[in-house]
Parts: structure tokens; sequence; C-alpha cells
């Protein structure tokens, strides 16, 4: 695995934090933990509150009160809950290996094991740390602002290490210190590893290869950030904000699960053909009598190697043309479709990662068309990051998603 001297050189540096959670009877998170802010609306962010005056999204996605705005409600609570005991602090520096047990779209069962740690930050380009996608800078706003008020990582991003072997060192041992069941039946598990020679081993193999963003690279943008602005203030290197919380799982299939994310066309002028617009990019193929689901035009989809098509005018497949190939730049339909899109006349574009739920929204005249997308596949990850380039904003939705709760991190040093 190395010797010390790994880390003279430019690599990504994993280290253990003293993790602030929940002092939990039995360690049982369930009504406490929610999923990261961005895949939640305002109706789910009110369903989880409803669980517990404590629930994690009552600090992640608060709401505005009366005399103070949603930062300042979620720096209150923050501070409120420590001093109050809600949450505690570790009694010293830690890595956590955090295992989510799901079963996939077929149902069959699985497991993603990967650790919780201060991944060190690196300046873009530096090959440390590699993103795969593009971000929007409205998101990167309303996170600075909150990492600014909490001075806290809420929840991490999520990292990929082409390091063979970090499964097997993250392979848990006894009970775990705390659990979750979400409301998909995703068990959520989280230990404390504090054994030198562990944390050791587990940090020596992270830094022998650059990790890649799976997820959360807005939260990884307002990281770098916030850290440049501390350096500005005087901070000295090696403060707490010269990291983030990261989740680092092994770059393999076995352990991930990836979900496409879908596109919504709503309010395209009246009259407008999306259909006629979208053939000159695809090659467009009713599928009478298909079955309304998303898993039937999902299979439709794979083996045809197109893009789908759900409107008031039925279901089709779009197979792209040599020429949308050619422009997209990428083998990715985030890609392909962006030619396309970037053609129509002004229009809504929203994003919706379940095909189901991008159907429905069609069959509920809340959209015009939903164009669903395949998956992206691991190794087109891993390309897109050692290559230097970036998808598509939401083009890859990672499943289960980590919950924020199961361990902060405070970066106030």
């Amino acid at each position: 695995m190395g010797g010390p001297s790994c880390y003279a050189c430019r690599v990504p540096r994993l280290s253990p934090f003293p993790g602030v959670r929940y002092a939990a009877p039995g360690g049982r998170l369930d009504d406490l933990v929610a999923p990261p802010y961005d895949v939640i609306d305002a109706a789910d962010a009110a369903r989880l509150a409803s669980r517990s005056d404590h629930n994690a999204v009552l600090l992640e996605s608060p709401a505005d009160e009366p005399e103070r705005d949603r930062y300042a409600v979620a720096a209150a609570r923050w501070s409120g809950w420590r001093e109050s005991g809600v949450l505690v602090d570790d009694p010293e520096p830690a890595l956590y290996v955090y295992r989510m047990g799901y079963h996939d779209t077929a149902g069959r069962p699985r497991q993603t094991t990967g650790v919780l740690g201060a991944l060190e930050l690196s300046p873009p380009g530096d090959g440390q740390i590699l993103p795969h996608e593009h971000t929007t800078p409205k998101d990167k706003a309303d996170r600075l602002q909150m990492l600014r008020a909490c001075r806290a990582n809420l929840s991490p991003i999520w990292a990929l290490s082409p390091a063979g072997g970090l499964s097997a060192l993250c392979e848990p041992a006894g009970p775990p210190d705390a659990r979750a069941t979400d409301e998909d039946g995703t068990h959520h598990r989280l230990w404390r590893v504090t054994a030198p020679a562990t944390v050791e081993a587990i940090g020596h193999l992270v830094a022998s290869a650059p990790v890649i963003v799976a997820d959360g690279h807005h939260r990884l943008e307002v990281a770098l950030a916030y850290r440049d602005e501390r350096r500005a203030a005087g901070a000295a290197p090696g403060s707490p904000a010269d990291a983030v919380m990261a989740y680092v799982v092994e770059l393999a299939d076995e352990q991930l699960m990836v979900r496409p994310i879908h596109r919504l066309v709503s309010a395209l002028p009246p009259g407008f053909d999306l259909l006629a617009a979208l053939r000159g990019y695809f090659e467009v193929t009713a599928l009478d009598g298909l079955a309304p689901d998303g898993p039937a035009l999902a299979g439709a989809m794979a083996e045809a190697g197109a893009l789908g098509l759900r409107s008031a005018r039925g279901t089709f497949l779009l197979r792209p043309t040599t020429a949308t190939d050619a422009t997209a730049g990428a083998d990715l339909d985030s890609s392909r479709l962006d030619v396309a899109l970037a053609a129509l006349p002004e229009h809504t574009l929203t994003f919706q990662h379940g095909a189901g739920t991008a159907m429905a929204s069609v069959a509920a005249g809340q959209a015009d068309a939903a164009l669903l997308l395949r998956p992206a596949t691991v190794d087109q990850i891993a390309a897109t990051g050692r290559g230097g380039d970036r998808m598509p904003p939401k083009t890859t939705f990672f499943a289960p998603k980590a919950r924020t709760g199961m361990v902060f991190r405070d970066i106030a040093g």
C-alpha cells in the first residue's frame, strides 16, 4: 500500500475527524436522518420534519422565519442542538464505515460499503479530485450561504476510488454505532473506526490514486470557495475548512447503482410540433401497444440503443443519428439530448430521476413531454473524470443516497 512518502505527492488525503452525531438511544436514527437537500422538495421536507423536531432536514433545508432567514435558522439550530445534547461530539477523530443495504430495480439484494472521512480539498485541475459533471450557479450560492452560517459539513460528497481492495478494508466488525431504515426500506449503518492500523491502511489506499466525484459536485465547489474565503481571512493551512466530508466508495460495479435523470419539457409555444423537431436529431420509432410503465420502456430503450419519449401523442424511441452523436461529443444520452434541446424554441426544462413519475407528469398535463435517458455506466463516469471532461448537469443519479444525519463534521476551527 506504500509508505508515508506517498503523502509527499499530490494525492487525495483522507483523514479521520471527530464526528458530531445524534445522542439517540441505541443509535437508532430512523426519525432523525433525511435524504440530501438536492433530492427533496417542500412536501418531502415537511413530512420529514413531522417525524421529529430534530430531523436533519431542519438543519439542511430549513424554512425562513419572520425575523431571520433560513441560514440564520439553521445556524441557531446547529449550535442549539449541540448545547442541549441533541448532538454530541465523538471523543476522538475517526473514520466512519458506512454501509447501505438495499434491493436494486430487479429486486436483487445489494450493498454499498464505503468510508466517511475528511478529504483534503485540492484546486481544480491538480488531478487529486476529479469532477465528472457540470454544476449550476443557483445551487452553489445557496449551499455557500448555508456553509458560512453553520460552519459544518452537514452531508458528504460521494467520491469513487479506483484503488482495489478498499471494500475489503471497510468490512465492519461488531454491531453498528448508528443505524436507520429509510422510507424506501434501505438499511443505513455506521461504524466508528479508530484503530490506527486500519485508519492508516485506508488512508494510504485512498491516496494511491485520484478520486472521482460521483455525487455532490455543488458541495465540493462550495467547500473550495469557503476554504479560499477562510484563507483570505487569515486561517492557517490545515484548518478544518481545508477538507470536506466525503463518502469514499471503491469504483466497482458491485458497489454502485447508477440511475439516469430524465428531462421534462413544458411551456413550448402553442402548436409547436416537438416530435417533428426531434426528427432532425433522432430516428423516431413509435412503440404501439407498449405497456405504460417505466421498466417496459427502459427495456425497449436498452435493446434499441435509444432514448425514450412519452407525450400526448404516444410513446416513441429516439435513436440518435450519426450527426447527433458527432455533435454531442460524448457517448451519453444527456449530451445527445442537449444537442436537440438547444435548437428548440423557448421552453421550460425540469429534471426527474424516476421514469414513472416523469411519465405521470405528462399524463397529468404537467409537462408537454418526458424525455427518458439511459443510465451512464461506471466506466463512462470513470473515463469522463480521468479525461478531464464533464458531463452535462443532472446526468447521473447514484442510488441509494447516503443519509444526512448519520454523522456531521464541524469545520469551525
